[in-house]
């Protein structure tokens, strides 16, 4: 039994038992371990294979305990409690059991401990347990030294530690479900293996860290001595990348991150993945900006640049604050008065706190005089967010992610979460274990489709096709909830009427699935007692992107599968702040809690809250990410100012995107490194990285978390929120906030679902979920109980019809480009590839082809290939990978040496004006030029990894 159906058993109605725990009665439910009833109760009991959350498996025999009548002694941690049971733990018998388990591992143990925590040298100072009276074993005499594995970037390992607690064997499979630790042989030539037998660097080891985190005496480690590193403070926080918001620990030496931590977060439980544990260096990166920088008149800005670190001071000069401040708000300030106010525009951050994107989009609103404010949602959600709010009343999830441990089916579609939201992936691999069925439709195949009930791998583009096929078997068989329909929507009429013609059998030949196949899973999610959508970017990055939001909103509505426990609607959040940043208004259309800008209600409420005079805000929506950069190019924006984005490297066309950057009278750019957009820059703030600064951030659940800072910046960086107000001072607004708290006080006053969560609740509590609307509520996790937040407290149906892509496969371009991310690396790896254990597993660009179309080219593994599309070229070394279907290549953007966005198009989907990322034609040519190598940051050799640790002790591991 795995933790997930143990928790699930705790919350139910079990009996209860009285039982004596050493002379004391005691009360518990049934379905309890001894060892938990006894930790509860304040007695301590050895144990070294037991971990909580775990299965229990009883190997290791050190919390042995005496239960009276019973012949032998019983291990604790496979026990539960019986009315009128005896139990104690310190009895002469248990003791005398306990101390000779501990005795015979301490003589087979080696001399230096791989650890400071190791559990076997723990329990023997409880017990006493001296030097022990055995040899090392009885073959110890003939044993060959083992030796140690460090071909990982990541982790050691030191088997003449191991004790085969198997703790490492279930963290790997039964958590994490990676499946790539196991045990082998038989007897004393039993071990701990990776994938069949491999070094632990050569296995299938995604790097999550669990085995290290479960290990009790460091036969798995961190690398570089990480393990043995004494840390002076521990800091409890959040991870800085992906919408899961895993809760973590930094420890902390001389300002300096040693090592990560997972903590018992509502999101992660202590669980994390290879970025959250390994990816934090970057911070200590010697690439960081720590000055303010200006552009020397001389150096000509251009959209077709070379980053060259060398000659960077030939490009810039450094500047005192009080100069860089001046010049970078001053000329904003001349821009608005003299071009006009919506001749300035600004890209706040998604991986910012909630209180720098609320004050960022204050400053434009009213610094600036215009709505021209938006961030990376318009490049992975905004689609989504506009079906929803168009249908449902709201952006946000209907239910977390750990529903799908309640769930009967779950659906992945456009989404590949053990890549881009590992531990929520993990998740869903734990309820598929406990019987839930998962259905992945996607044109790629994730390494969740290895464990689906059903593998839906459609043609690209055609989701809508897909879809709405499966809604004509629901509504043709019958399946429909005509009661949730009744009572809590409209338009399904409209609906019912549009999907007629798109029969399983037409649409089949279309999305390349089998009518058959169609009706089965229609079938099975319609009649479900609980079924869960959850979709990501592949969904969202499409021309019709909004309308393929819209089927999956009516795929739940018209069965009723929204508003209870186990089902609902998930669009997983890619970046850290991606939910926070757009509730907190950083988009062009709406002011924070997404109220209209083009509300007048609306308006006149932040006029008030932001103690302006009345029509004092424009009434008039922005322009959007994509619409800005055409925007510059026509000469309607002169002036930006961009705060953690890199459009040089995440827009769509980026060549364009670059040009339109090169072409403003004046950038300002505030960021912790020189990235392809500050290249741009005529003035770069230095500003802090996400461990060093305290705010709220907002996960894919709606749970809004403290970070808190851990190290102070670098030289003369800044934190973000003193930045921003600085600026605001520049623009003429007396801005004068004590900490970061008074922002996010107002913030919450103007926002009605955080009204409730006060910052000192979030200081005491660190995660509450939203909506909270009144103080002290427990805020909801599971939304649309009863209603839905729009007017008519009814969703809507939406139809939708199947468009085509912006650009379709032709002679001169006969594959598509898919592009996304990697596990190791993030958004445009500014901050990934500079740390060492992420940048040394993926440090090349690479293209995923599939084996057959790469032998089509004349090509193998590790080859050059050169992409080319309407709009340019890239070469990069391909990967054969049979993920992507024949005909397709994927490409992860996160390489400035083979920026593969300056292929993709520009198209937007007209609703939610997010441009096409997944579809776009190409052409394929092996050979090309050799991506530079280091030009990033990037390129560090594992030989560089593993040379020794500096003398202070800090690790990297």
């Amino acid at each position: 039994m795995n933790a997930i159906t143990r928790s699930q058993m705790a919350e139910m109605d079990v009996p209860t038992v009285s039982f004596s725990l050493n002379g004391k009665e005691v009360t518990a439910r049934s379905n309890e371990l001894l060892i938990e009833i006894a930790k509860r109760e304040g007695v301590e009991i050895p144990h070294l294979c037991y971990r909580p959350g775990m299965e229990s498996v009883g190997n290791c025999r050190a919390c042995m305990v005496e239960i009276n009548g019973e012949r032998v002694l019983a291990p604790s941690c496979c026990r539960h409690p019986s009315n009128g049971m005896q139990v104690v733990t310190d009895s002469p018998r248990a003791v005398s059991a306990q101390k000779m388990v501990l005795e015979l591992l301490q003589a087979d143990m080696p001399e230096t401990s791989y650890t400071r925590h190791n559990e076997v040298d723990h329990w023997s100072e409880k017990l006493q347990v001296g030097k022990p009276r055995f040899a090392a074993s009885a073959a110890s005499a003939d044993r060959i030294p083992v030796p140690q594995d460090a071909s990982h970037a990541a982790i050691t390992v030191n088997l003449d530690a191991c004790i085969q607690c198997t703790r490492c064997v279930r963290a790997c499979r039964d958590e994490q479900v990676n499946d790539v630790i196991g045990m082998a042989f038989r007897g004393d030539a039993a071990k701990i293996v990776f994938d069949m037998d491999d070094p632990m660097g050569a296995s299938t080891c995604v790097a999550c860290g669990e085995c290290v985190q479960a290990c009790p005496t460091g036969a798995l480690m961190p690398a570089r001595d990480a393990a043995l590193a004494v840390p002076d403070k521990q800091v409890e926080s959040v991870c800085p990348y992906c919408g899961v918001g895993c809760q973590l620990t930094y420890n902390v030496k001389d300002n300096h991150i040693l090592f990560v931590e997972g903590r018992d977060g509502p999101a992660n439980h202590a669980r994390l993945c290879v970025k959250g544990r390994y990816g934090f260096d970057y911070a200590h990166h010697p690439h960081r900006l720590t000055v303010p920088l200006i552009r020397r008149p001389e150096a000509k800005k251009t959209g077709d640049f070379v980053m060259d670190p060398a000659h960077v001071m030939d490009i810039f000069r450094e500047a005192s604050w009080e100069e860089a401040l001046a010049l970078a708000g001053g000329k904003l300030k001349q821009i608005r008065d003299t071009k006009g106010k919506k001749a300035l525009a600004g890209f706040g951050s998604a991986k910012g706190s909630n209180e720098e994107a609320y004050l960022f989009q204050k400053l434009v609103r009213v610094g600036f005089g215009s709505n021209n404010v938006d961030h990376c949602t318009r490049l992975c959600h905004a689609s989504s967010v506009t079906a929803l709010l168009e249908g449902i009343g709201s952006g946000a999830v209907s239910n977390p992610v750990m529903d799908v441990t309640k769930a009967e089916v779950v659906i992945v579609i456009g989404a590949n979460p053990t890549v881009n939201h590992p531990v929520a992936a993990t998740w869903i691999k734990n309820a598929i274990e406990n019987g839930t069925k998962l259905v992945v439709m996607d044109p790629r195949k994730s390494d969740l489709a290895r464990m689906a009930h059903r593998y839906l791998q459609f043609k690209p583009d055609t989701d809508v096709a897909l879809l709405n096929a499966m809604m004509h078997v629901i509504v043709h068989e019958n399946l429909v909830d005509k009661d949730f329909i009744d009572s809590r929507t409209i338009g399904y009429a409209e609906l019912e009427k549009n999907v007629a013609g798109y029969s399983p059998e037409l649409m089949a030949p279309i999305c390349g699935i089998d009518a058959d196949t169609i009706r089965d899973v229609a079938r099975l999610y319609a009649t479900s007692k609980g079924s869960m959508i959850l979709w990501g970017m592949g969904v969202s990055q499409h021309v019709h992107g909004t309308d393929n939001a819209r089927c999956l909103i009516a795929l739940a509505l018209m069965t009723g599968q929204i508003g209870k426990p186990g089902s609902g609607l998930h669009p997983l959040r890619g970046q850290n702040n991606v939910q926070g940043a757009s509730d907190a208004g950083l988009i062009p259309m709406m002011y924070p809690d997404y109220q209209r800008v083009d509300n007048a209600a609306a308006r006149a409420r932040f006029e008030q809250a932001w103690q302006l005079p009345a029509d004092t805000l424009d009434p008039q929506p922005g322009l959007t990410v994509v619409e800005i950069m055409h925007a510059i190019k026509r000469g309607e924006i002169n002036g930006m100012y961009i705060m953690g984005e890199n459009p040089a490297m995440s827009d769509p066309d980026v060549n364009h995107a670059r040009e339109s950057l090169a072409a403003l009278d004046h950038l300002v750019v505030q960021d912790i490194f020189l990235t392809e957009t500050a290249y741009l820059a005529d003035v770069i703030l230095p500003a802090s990285a996400f461990p060093e600064k305290t705010g709220s951030f907002t996960n894919t659940d709606r749970l809004v978390q403290m970070g808190r800072q851990a190290i102070d910046p670098p030289g003369q960086a800044k934190q973000d929120l003193w930045i921003i107000q600085q600026m605001a001072q520049q623009l003429g607004l007396d801005w004068q906030y004590p900490n970061v708290g008074a922002v996010f006080d107002e913030m919450r006053h103007t926002m009605p679902n955080i009204v409730g969560i006060t910052w000192e609740r979030l200081e005491r509590e660190h995660a509450v979920t939203y909506p909270c609307r009144k103080e002290g509520d427990a805020g909801e996790s599971v939304v649309f109980t009863k209603e839905f937040p729009r007017e008519t407290g009814r969703a809507r149906f939406v139809p939708a019809d199947i468009i085509p892509a912006d650009e379709r496969p032709d002679a001169d371009y006969p594959m598509v480009l898919i592009t996304g991310r990697q596990l190791e690396h993030w958004h445009t790896g500014s901050m990934t590839r500079r740390a060492a254990v992420l940048d040394a597993i993926e440090p090349d660009p690479v293209a995923l082809v599939h084996p057959l179309d790469l032998a089509a080219l004349g090509g193998q593994p590790g080859d050059i290939i050169t992409i080319t599309s309407r709009r340019g070229e890239v070469s990069l070394y391909a990967r054969a990978d049979d993920s992507s279907p024949q005909g397709a290549v994927f490409v992860p953007f996160c390489y400035y040496e083979a920026a593969i966005n300056k292929l993709t198009n520009a198209a937007l989907d007209p609703y939610g004006k997010i441009p096409e990322f997944k579809y776009c034609a190409i052409k394929v040519v092996l050979g090309g030029t050799e991506p530079a190598q280091g030009s990033y940051g990037g390129g560090q050799v594992l030989a560089k990894l593993n040379a020794p640790s500096p003398a202070s002790g800090r690790g990297l591991g």
